[in-house]
């Protein structure tokens, strides 16, 4: 979701850059979705997480667990140096299996609900009661059951969140892998400072009710005075860790150099171990973890705005949508097998391309991305899904599915073994999607922010089927 650049050039509202359920089929979209303003805060104010005591660094600094000495001097990787012996270029293994064939299927969106505010995220707690939990913008976590939205959110912590800017607010969600034994969950937000932060949060005794003085700030960044670019993906990996998309803190063109500059968490994806440490440790086999002028938590870099990605829950394999400037929207493909510190390009390439397009570029060094679109494709911003894995709808296994914020449309990624990737074009409808979700059973859902609905994906056969 990056959004206000793209939605600056549809809406001049902005200068800066983010089927029922009986199965009936939505229609194409005449006009690209808008987005609305922000709602109102609800009127009970949360309980302010109190900061972890190493976590957050004094108010100018890059982030909150500081680098070492020597790594205050800010480092910036041109584009002909490799990265920390990433193994992206390896091929990705096989889905163990495949059955969707884009020449036969495309998909449907059914509706589950609606009156949800700003929904920019879907979340499962694994714990075994398939609840759906709803983020919305505004700083409050809605619990769907049996379609059904719950009366009292989850937890709200609207008077912790800033949400003015399209591309701020309550941004994402996660559950500890031990949830169900824990309670334990973090969520991530751009504060009332304007800057970015992770918090760790318990469930009450009410397992529908977080409990908001349980709150504890573990990590911050510093972000750039723009409203666009914050990223908000938050997911544990199949190894444990905790995985966290920044965007590069905005504007046009990163200019500030983020997304190259190693020695900021801003155009990253962040990996942590939060199972110990205090407020939590830097995994062994993180790539930049010995590099003097790097931060340790660092993971991938080069990004512009990573607005969603999520580990194939068969493979472990990770797709990482990535929203691009002005042309090119794009998704990259991380193995299972990967051991980090990949570059993928971002402010030296869009896509494919370098950047600005009449630049002379180097991609030597840098990860090229697997799929991309063109703006003349038809859409704005990308929002990155998941790879289908569920037993429902059995003609999308092994396809990910992936959607434009302002076009509506819907594509899905596939490959055969060892093969060529396969973009196809599924569908186009008239919503805004900000984010996919997957249940317990690897179900899919589309939130729709503009709409304030939610959608569960169907298969269909391209006959009418």
């Amino acid at each position: 979701m990056r959004l206000l650049v793209r939605i600056a050039v549809l809406v001049a509202a902005f200068v800066l850059t983010a089927c029922s359920a009986s199965g009936g089929t939505t229609t194409a979209p005449t006009a690209v979705p808008t987005r609305p303003t922000s709602p109102a805060p609800a009127a009970q104010a949360p309980v302010a997480p109190s900061p972890a005591a190493t976590a957050i660094a004094a108010p100018k600094a890059a982030a909150t667990t500081a680098p070492t000495a020597a790594a205050q001097a800010a480092t910036s990787v041109p584009p002909t140096r490799a990265a920390a012996t990433p193994a992206s270029t390896t091929k990705p293994t096989a889905s163990p299996v495949q059955t969707f064939d884009p020449k036969t299927t495309t998909i449907r969106l059914n509706k589950i609900t609606g009156g949800l505010r700003n929904p920019v995220g879907i979340a499962n707690a694994g714990d075994g009661s398939n609840r759906l939990f709803i983020v919305e913008k505004a700083g409050t976590i809605r619990i769907v059951r049996d379609g059904a939205v719950a009366s009292q959110p989850f937890l709200d912590i609207t008077n912790l969140v800033y949400s003015a800017g399209t591309e701020q607010g309550l941004l994402g969600l996660a559950f500890a892998p031990d949830y169900r034994t824990g309670g334990v969950f973090y969520v991530y937000y751009i504060g009332q400072d304007r800057n970015s932060t992770l918090a760790r949060y318990k469930v009450s005794s009410d397992p529908d009710r977080a409990d908001p003085a349980s709150g504890a700030v573990i990590f911050t960044a510093q972000q750039p005075p723009y409203p666009n670019h914050k990223g908000g993906e938050l997911i544990f990996g199949p190894d444990g860790y905790l995985y966290l998309g920044l965007g590069d803190g905005g504007s046009a063109g990163d200019p500030q150099g983020n997304g190259q500059n190693l020695n900021s968490p801003l155009g990253k994806i962040l990996r942590f171990d939060v199972s110990k440490g205090s407020p939590y440790a830097i995994p062994a086999d993180n790539p930049f973890k010995d590099r003097q002028g790097a931060r340790p938590e660092i993971w991938a870099y080069g990004l512009r705005n990573p607005w969603r990605f999520s580990f194939d829950r068969a493979t472990g394999d990770l797709y990482i949508a990535d929203v691009g400037q002005n042309v090119w929207e794009e998704i990259n493909f991380q193995p299972r097998s990967s051991k980090g510190g990949e570059n993928y390009g971002w402010n030296r390439m869009e896509g494919n391309h370098c950047f600005p397009p009449d630049s002379q570029c180097q991609t030597t060094g840098f990860v090229m991305p697997v799929a991309e679109y063109s703006h003349s494709e038809g859409g704005c911003s990308v929002t990155g899904g998941y790879v289908y894995r569920g037993k429902a709808q059995p003609a999308l296994t092994g396809a990910y599915l992936f959607a434009d914020y302002c076009s509506g449309k819907f594509w899905a990624l596939s490959r055969a073994a060892d093969g060529p990737w396969q973009k196809t074009a599924l569908t186009q409808v008239a919503i805004s999607p900000s984010s996919f979700g997957e249940d317990e059973a690897g179900e899919l859902y589309v939130a729709a922010i503009n709409q304030g609905e939610l959608y569960r994906v169907a298969q269909a056969s391209l006959n009418g089927s």
